[in-house]
């Protein structure tokens, strides 16, 4: 005769923990973290049926943009995603101004996909691939020569990275007498501003002073690239080509190599550099000019042999179609925390399909975005690999709680594809965020209830 199982037993079978239908945000709160690598806000959304989820807003952007946005989402089902994503999108803008809406917007699938048990990239469509490759971001401080470079690389390459991004730029040449020409005495107050922004002791200084610091810091470097006047001169010129020989001399030509970071110069240098370090089969050059010069990077794209890459500063799906369009990119970079999120990031790679572009994804944040950014590189199919900024962050997986994802998210220079529900979070560790706060910012998920009526009109039109 069979047994009867138990209520207890029945109920392991049986989701109790949500009724999708009956869901409802009801708080949202922040933690403040710095070192992982950068300042991130982390977010958690609050239902009445104990289900939390999890979000977070563009690396070093302020949580303002998304603490706005409570008092348009308290009392509604989280599982409604497109239509809150709707609702909250114009509060949201390029570059760090789309951390808000974009972080949000993660914490909204993140429920879904626990209310209803399915993780978030089947809900996307499914799967195209069961592991998400990670590209191994690597800075230039400390590796001044191309040789050092090099063997950091290699480095990555002994732990099982398969695709490599390394910064080349004026900043590894500003230094070296005529490498660069620019209005006499411009680059030494870029610099003078640089160490006066950056400068660690501010003791004795008043607000107003220190406030006269950030402002001019602001203004000179917020001068586009075809503004600064500046130029790479042939024997900058060299002095980098070289620097990328070193290092290929080192990794060799089999490993995909991007490359970033290059410095505010204009379309000409941009291109004469580019033709110079083509000969080392680069897998892209990112960023080289602003995202919105759209004629400027068709030119680009049409005067080298190298993929032009751009996008990590872009809001929305509809602004990346002009440089598609036009032909001024081979690789978008969209970051999923200044898109407008997961659905959005994931309409953007369709997209670039169409026009024969493929799609990497810039990420410089916690295991957050980190995993967010994941689902949608599964459920993607013409995507390349996923950034990685974290290796040397000791802390970095320990700031998750989760019963079904590894203590270690990435290893051998992927991500395994969980089937856990939404992004596979049960919680974040409270202990580790206390030991990482931001000094400026130390509460750990403080009261927004001052953020919870927020009267306006939001309609844009009459």
């Amino acid at each position: 005769m069979m047994n009867k199982e138990t209520y207890e037993e029945t109920l392991a079978h049986v989701r109790t923990s949500s009724s999708p239908t009956e869901l409802r945000i009801t708080d949202i709160r922040f933690t403040d973290i710095v070192g992982g690598p950068f300042h991130s806000s982390l977010i958690k959304v609050y239902t009445n049926q104990g289900l939390v989820g999890f979000g977070e807003v563009r690396d070093g952007a302020d949580k303002v943009y998304a603490q706005m946005l409570k008092a348009r989402l308290l009392g509604e089902n989280p599982c409604h995603v497109d239509k809150l994503f709707r609702r909250i999108k114009q509060f949201g803008g390029h570059a760090r101004q789309g951390g808000g809406v974009s972080g949000i917007e993660i914490a909204l699938w993140d429920l879904a996909g626990k209310a209803y048990g399915v993780p978030v990239y089947q809900m996307l469509g499914g799967r195209f691939r069961d592991r998400i490759r990670m590209y191994c971001d690597t800075e230039v401080v400390g590796k001044d020569t191309g040789k050092a470079m090099g063997e950091a690389l290699k480095k990555r390459m002994d732990e099982g990275f398969t695709f490599l991004k390394m910064d080349l730029g004026i900043g590894q040449i500003i230094h070296e007498p005529g490498t660069l020409s620019a209005p006499l005495g411009f680059l030494e107050e870029m610099r003078e501003k640089s160490r006066n922004r950056y400068n660690q002791n501010f003791d004795g200084m008043t607000d107003d002073q220190l406030r006269e610091i950030t402002n001019r810091h602001y203004d000179i470097y917020n001068i586009a690239h075809p503004f600064t006047a500046i130029q790479v001169t042939e024997k900058g010129l060299d002095l980098l080509e070289q620097y990328v020989a070193d290092v290929r001399s080192v990794i060799g030509y089999q490993v995909p190599l991007a490359i970033d970071h290059f410095g505010h110069i204009g379309l000409e240098s941009c291109i004469k550099l580019g033709r110079r370090v083509e000969k080392f089969n680069l897998a892209w050059m990112e960023d080289m000019l602003p995202w919105q010069y759209t004629e400027q990077y068709a030119k680009l794209a049409r005067a080298v042999a190298t993929p032009i890459c751009t996008g990590e500063d872009i809001y929305l799906k509809e602004n990346f179609k002009p440089l598609l369009e036009a032909g001024g990119v081979s690789v978008i970079h969209p970051d999923v925390l200044t898109t407008g999120g997961i659905l959005e990031t994931k309409k953007i790679g369709d997209m670039a399909q169409d026009y024969g572009a493929a799609m990497a994804i810039h990420m410089a944040e916690s295991p957050i975005a980190c995993l967010a950014a994941a689902h949608v590189a599964a459920a993607t199919e013409n995507f390349l690999a996923l950034e990685y900024h974290s290796c040397e962050v000791p802390w970095w997986d320990d700031i998750m709680i989760s019963s079904k994802l590894p203590n270690k998210l990435v290893q051998n220079g992927f991500i395994t594809v969980s089937d856990a529900p939404g992004l596979g979070i049960d919680d974040l560790n409270d202990e580790v965020l206390a030991e990482h706060l931001h000094p400026d910012v130390p509460g750990i998920w403080e009261s927004t209830d001052s953020w919870n009526k927020l009267l306006s009109n939001d309609r844009l039109w009459s």
